[in-house]
């Protein structure tokens, strides 16, 4: 009896393409089943062993190493699956973590060295002693296999890698920021014999975050704050209620309670309440030019601090968290997040001053569901040539819902380093990393819901930019909130919310104290139809 193995021709004889030979007479175990196995038969154990890590080496009889990998896989795949279905916030939570990250881009470049290593392994184990031809098919055939398990891995890293950068440059832990006015949540916490999750906003109905656009443009010293919107959130149904106020606002008002007071007893006025020294945009800059750094207490960002406390007062509604975004950064944002679409119902000027009578050298044509990238988006949010303040305020309500809508889970996967990198770049905010994880959850309620919105107009339904009476405001926020939970039957008509119009009117068949943000920036074919270019 020749101790040489036969060919793979006599190997196969008389079987059909692909199969096997059984006779195992003159040999035993791996080494027999190996050798006796066709290519086409390895290949797929070899695949199957790569989707399956371990699996491969079990049919190749190394059963004691291929069950222990494929035990490991099967128990953290299962793990992690019940734990994503049965605590999707705690869960979800773990990817805006830093630390949590950095381990995460470590481990997924271990897992993808140790898996290529399996698929090496296994197809080695199962192939026995292949012809040349064969050697080179398996050799492409394990590079392939290879790649797509290491690709995707490494794409996970850099993405893990750059959430955590991006989550530690914006975001700063408790311990390492100080702000004398954010709250400490304690939401989602366990409590004692608790077995399901419980829910992290249980114990606080409303989430209110001012959203601060800053611009510290050409022949400006310092930030003024040009666009104050406080975005009041219920955190168990999602829906959202935004309030515009203008950035002339005057005599904006802090509380008998805040020290403050003490320095503003008649709010930030000088008694003028036209003077912009005084207004609502030079609160970040100006009150803590004029008080002790630490009139509030330790704190990273007092101008912040001051505006938080003064439209919670103006408004009725204690802010918690700010977010001060800069407006030249905002379209790199828009940009990393492939654009968003509106509707543009009028003529909108990109450049061009007033005050100095520059026309602007080009105009957003009116137009439906128009994708605008950066550069667009921010004259949308921003022109004003021939208009008013308002008109733009009615403008950056319709951007925000844009953006909410333009952030599925698609978009954030596909452009997620871009995003990443965007903001870290343009966002400050004294929400701290613990509490992150809580966002996470809030964000997914605030997609689905409704979002209304109050635009506060200067001789509109009783609002007067120099002169404000802070108690109707309230009053009208109060009204307001309610209107959110249940959106009233009737709005205001869609000629006088002056959603994208390039101007404002002064008056308005009333029916509601709020509007829906999508009604207010839908398309309205009349307009678009009438509108025309203003230069002046």
């Amino acid at each position: 009896m020749s101790d040489q193995p036969p060919d793979e021709t006599q190997a196969n004889a008389g079987e059909p393409d692909g199969g096997w030979t059984w006779d195992l007479t003159e040999r035993s175990g791996a080494t027999a089943l190996a050798t006796n196995r066709s290519f086409r038969s390895t290949a797929l154990l070899t695949v199957a062993g790569t989707v399956l890590p371990g699996l491969g080496l079990i049919l190749a009889r190394r059963r004691v190493v291929g069950s222990i990998i494929l035990g490991v896989f099967a128990v953290a795949a299962i793990s992690l699956g019940i734990w994503a279905l049965t605590d999707t916030q705690g869960f979800l939570g773990q990817f805006v973590r830093p630390a949590v990250l950095m381990r995460l881009t470590v481990a997924l470049v271990v897992v993808a060295v140790v898996w290529v290593g399996v698929v090496v392994a296994s197809h080695l184990s199962l192939r026995g002693r292949p012809s040349r031809r064969h050697r080179v098919l398996g050799g492409l055939l394990v590079g392939v296999l290879a790649f797509a398990v290491a690709a995707p891995m490494a794409v996970a890293a850099r993405y893990s890698y750059d959430t955590a950068t991006s989550v530690a440059g914006t975001f700063k832990s408790e311990a390492d920021s100080k702000s004398a006015t954010r709250p400490t949540l304690n939401a989602g916490k366990p409590t004692k014999g608790q077995t399901a999750p419980q829910d992290p906003w249980a114990d606080k109905p409303r989430l209110n975050v001012l959203l601060l656009g800053g611009d510290a443009g050409k022949g400006r010293t310092g930030t003024r704050t040009d666009t104050v919107i406080l975005a009041s959130v219920d955190t168990h149904t999602g829906d959202t209620t935004l309030f515009s106020l203008p950035r002339n606002t005057a005599r904006m008002p802090f509380p008998k309670k805040s020290p403050l007071h003490r320095y503003y007893p008649n709010g930030f006025t000088n008694g003028n309440g036209e003077d912009q020294e005084f207004a609502l945009n030079a609160l970040y800059q100006n009150v803590p030019a004029s008080v002790p750094k630490n009139v509030l207490g330790p704190t990273d960002d007092l101008g912040a601090d001051v505006l938080k406390i003064s439209v919670g007062e103006a408004l009725g509604l204690e802010v918690d968290y700010y977010a001060l975004i800069d407006l030249k950064g905002f379209s790199t944002l828009v940009d990393a997040l492939g654009g968003i679409r509106l509707n543009v119902n009028s003529y909108i000027p990109i450049g061009g001053n007033t005050d100095l009578h520059i026309p602007p050298s080009e105009f957003l044509h009116p137009g439906a569901n128009q994708k605008l990238d950066g550069r667009s988006a921010l004259w949308y949010a921003r022109g004003r040539y021939g208009a008013d303040d308002f008109a733009r305020m009615d403008r950056q309500r319709c951007v925000i819902n844009a953006m909410i809508k333009q952030a599925s889970p698609a978009t954030l996967l596909s452009r997620y380093e871009d995003i990443a990198k965007a903001g870290k770049e343009i966002v400050q905010t004294d929400v701290p990393q613990e509490v992150l994880p809580l966002m996470v959850d809030l964000g997914l309620r605030v997609k689905d819901g409704n979002v209304r919105s109050i635009v506060f107009k200067n001789g509109v339904d009783g609002f007067f930019s120099s002169n404000p009476d802070f108690p109707e405001m309230r009053q009208r926020v109060k009204v307001a909130l309610g209107e959110a939970a249940k959106p009233p039957s009737t709005k205001k008509s869609k000629k006088s919310s002056g959603s994208s119009s390039g101007s404002s009117s002064g008056t308005s068949s009333k029916t509601a104290e709020s509007e829906d943000v999508d009604d207010t920036c839908a398309f309205n074919p009349e307009m678009a139809a009438t509108a025309t270019p203003y230069r002046g």
